[in-house]
């Protein structure tokens, strides 16, 4: 028979566990997969030459979850999807229903959209590209409501499955990324032969991979900075990141995908669907190769911090320079003129600086995910992980809040696409003024800060 003192003590453990995890406590790991492609015919969002809706399906469109839990028991859900982007709207409305569902906080929640070219329009992401009718308009906003109820059930699942797993961090490259700004198109195969491609190009491939108590893998986050642009045709398809899951996944272990800042980058050649799958297949293989290596088990615990980055945009255009822009034969130019007078005719003022959200995670002592809103180009992966500390770093876009192209200096000052134009399509008044990457990389590096070494959320 036990001693008294001692069976109480057993009772109060029982009822009152440690806050700290217990020698050899796990983190445990949840994944999901919810298709969501659209039933109707809805606006197909990436390229302002459409004329029409998306038709037919070459591949599903997927929301795949994948939910961290620490050996103390914090928990983050990143929900992947095969979507060209989603603007700040949507990412609050599905992290108010998730997090009050879940009991989880905003930092802990992550939207990471692949870029794929042949995803639907969501929200106002890009909607002065497209001349869009009532009808479409209809169609998309019934899309809308089911697309939250698909992600609500991503979350559900892969929260509601969490099991013990070890974590461990790989890297492994792939080169099919070219840099869209240095190198011709049609110069490129022979480029590629003579070893002559320009530009600056990241062709890493990091991996975060998760395997159950038996040594099965069960899980794989992984990266690539590169635009999903390898077709422009009419049917829903997830480009070559989602060929590259479903080639994982024919392993067994659900495959997800956070984008890198590929905003300047091309997967080139393309235009034929054997090099979407080509590309897809040579990710997969990558993610395999680095898979192969024995990584960097991840010890630790799960620190999660988000914060909003004020960046900073030129001077508006004046409501003559919009009269002027709205009798414009340029559809988008026209379009968001006419937007942009409406406010101003409602006695609003037109913004000069946008709140970003930034968001980081460290998973483990060792290393730690950066997501970056927008569509944000190389300079920034190149530059980030050698000026934040204490980790190897992994800088993911295209996450939470798609609202523009975000250029370094560099780019900026060389204009082009990329560099101010596109800010149009967007819909934003004006260009970012150049000191937008020291303001943005002074966001993150604070951000950072907030982190503790191992891992958990800083004082």
């Amino acid at each position: 028979m036990l001693p008294a003192f001692l069976h109480l003590a057993l009772l109060h453990l029982a009822f009152f566990p440690p806050t700290n995890p217990a020698p050899g406590a796990s983190w445990c790991v949840g994944v999901s997969r919810v298709e969501i492609t659209p039933t109707e015919a809805v606006w197909m969002a990436g390229y302002a030459s459409r004329t029409k809706p998306g038709e037919g399906k070459a591949s599903p469109l997927y929301a795949r979850g994948l939910a961290l839990r620490d050996p103390a028991g914090s928990t983050g859900l990143i929900i992947a999807l095969d979507l060209v982007g989603i603007d700040a709207i949507t990412s609050a409305r599905w992290a108010t229903a998730i997090g009050k569902k879940h009991q989880l906080p905003r930092h802990g929640l992550v939207f990471a959209c692949s870029h794929t070219h042949c995803g639907p329009v969501v929200g106002s992401t890009l909607s002065d590209m497209y001349p869009i009718t009532e009808a479409a308009v209809l169609a998309g906003e019934r899309y809308a409501r089911r697309l939250d109820m698909l992600v609500a059930d991503a979350a559900d699942k892969a929260l509601a499955g969490l099991f013990p797993a070890n974590l461990a961090w790989h890297a492994g490259t792939c080169g099919f990324a070219v840099n869209r700004r240095n190198n011709l198109e049609a110069e490129v195969e022979s480029l590629k032969k003579a070893g002559t491609i320009r530009g600056p190009i990241d062709h890493t491939v990091p991996v975060l991979a998760a395997r159950d108590m038996r040594g099965k893998m069960v899980a794989v986050l992984f990266g690539y900075a590169c635009h999903a642009t390898t077709l422009s045709f009419q049917e829903w398809f997830g480009d070559w990141p989602g060929v590259a899951c479903e080639n994982l996944e024919a392993d067994g272990a659900t495959a997800v995908f956070i984008a890198g800042c590929g905003a300047d980058q091309n997967p080139l050649p393309r235009r034929r669907m054997e090099l979407a799958q080509a590309y897809g297949r040579q990710l997969a293989d990558a993610v395999r190769g680095a898979l192969g290596d024995a990584g960097t088990p991840v010890q630790g615990t799960l620190g999660m911090v988000l914060d909003r980055v004020e960046l900073p945009l030129e001077a508006p255009p004046g409501r003559d320079l919009l009269v002027e822009q709205s009798q414009s034969n340029d559809k988008a130019l026209a379009a968001r003129a006419r937007r942009l007078m409406k406010v101003l005719a409602d006695g609003g003022a037109l913004p000069t600086r946008y709140s970003a959200p930034v968001q980081a995670w460290a998973v483990g002592e060792k290393n730690g995910l950066v997501f970056l809103p927008g569509e944000v180009v190389v300079d920034y992966a190149l530059r980030l992980p050698a000026e934040l500390p204490g980790r190897r770093w992994w800088i993911g876009s295209y996450c939470n809040d798609v609202m523009a192209y975000i250029p370094s200096r560099r780019v900026r000052r060389e204009g082009g696409y990329e560099g101010d134009k596109s800010m149009v399509y967007y819909g934003l008044p004006a260009a970012w003024r150049e000191e937008v990457e020291e303001v943005l990389v002074s966001g993150v590096q604070r951000l950072v800060g907030k982190l503790a070494p191992g891992g958990g959320q800083g004082k």
